[in-house]
């Protein structure tokens, strides 16, 4: 669980950088971030067999909460 801590961290600290978040916050990226953080998150509940479910939601919230206008 190390290896998704520190992948979660890293995201964290590069969508908390201010050109990113500049850059991300608009309606574009909003529905672009919706599909791909959907996709992600369903591959990786695929991979895990589901066991990580709450965590991967988690992220999954977490970076959407910061990219878009939503």
């Amino acid at each position: 669980m190390a290896g998704f801590d520190d992948i979660t961290k890293k995201a964290q600290e590069f969508l908390n950088d201010d050109k990113v978040k500049d850059a991300l916050n608009s309606e574009q990226a909003e529905d672009i971030s919706d599909k791909v953080l959907d996709g992600v998150a369903g591959v990786a509940n695929t991979v895990t067999g589901g066991k990580f479910e709450e965590q991967i939601e988690g992220a999954r919230s977490a970076a959407d909460e910061k990219i878009g206008n939503e």
